[in-house]
């Protein structure tokens, strides 16, 4: 069997402005398929390095968990220069975060904003269970208003111990962060209604690496 090509080239401003959001959400897509299928793209990370060097035009911005178990560029089949990548245990935005999104969006041309959640998340088991530890304290206080949301339409044991139930209030979070995302960021909102710009949520399944996009 041949050995696959090896990409070295990285996204040009040209191709970045050529680029609709839902391209980019396709190509997300079919990148999930590839590294489901383990069919990922063999690429010259070495030679990527030294083309990006001179500047960055990347697809999409994907605001991610900490979590170890989510490697964002491998699930979605991207190499260098392809993707902005922020990360916060709980996926939730901030000020910080909302900040990067619009440098990443409005500043350097990206087309989408994946909100990711995932799988058997810890951020959000320890919201459950008020788990209050040092600054893990004020950071779980942004995930709390979620669970008792999500509280009031689940059936069911409401505890961390319940995959169903952290499955339930961790979608409703990265739902609930994707509203959040043009209420609090007027640059974003009006690239949205421009259509410059789609904002999604998606969902890391840990035991099948497939990514649910909630459209």
């Amino acid at each position: 069997m041949p050995r696959k090509a090896l990409v070295s080239t990285v996204l040009t401003a040209a191709e970045q402005a050529r680029l609709t959001p839902d391209e980019v959400l396709q190509s997300l897509k079919e990148g999930n398929s590839r590294f489901v299928n383990n069919d990922i793209t063999a690429r010259d990370h070495t030679a990527q390095v030294r083309m990006a060097a001179a500047g960055q035009y990347p697809k999409a911005m994907v605001l991610s968990c900490l979590d170890s178990r989510v490697p964002v560029e491998d699930v979605f089949d991207k190499g260098i220069g392809d993707l902005f990548v922020g990360r916060v245990a709980g996926n939730f935005v901030n000020e910080d975060l909302l900040g990067s999104m619009e440098f990443a969006c409005h500043v350097a041309g990206a087309k989408l904003i994946v909100v990711l959640g995932h799988e058997y998340c810890g951020a959000v088991k320890a919201a459950i269970d008020n788990v209050k530890l040092g600054n893990i304290t004020a950071m779980l206080s942004k995930l709390r208003p979620i669970v008792r949301r999500s509280a009031q339409t689940f059936r069911g044991k409401k505890l961390s111990t319940n995959p169903a139930y952290v499955d339930h209030v961790a979608k409703n979070n990265v739902k609930h962060n994707v509203k959040l995302i043009t209420r609090r960021s007027p640059l974003l909102r009006d690239m949205v209604k421009a259509g410059e710009l789609k904002i999604i949520g998606g969902y890391y399944d840990l035991d099948t690496a497939v990514v649910e996009f909630f459209e």
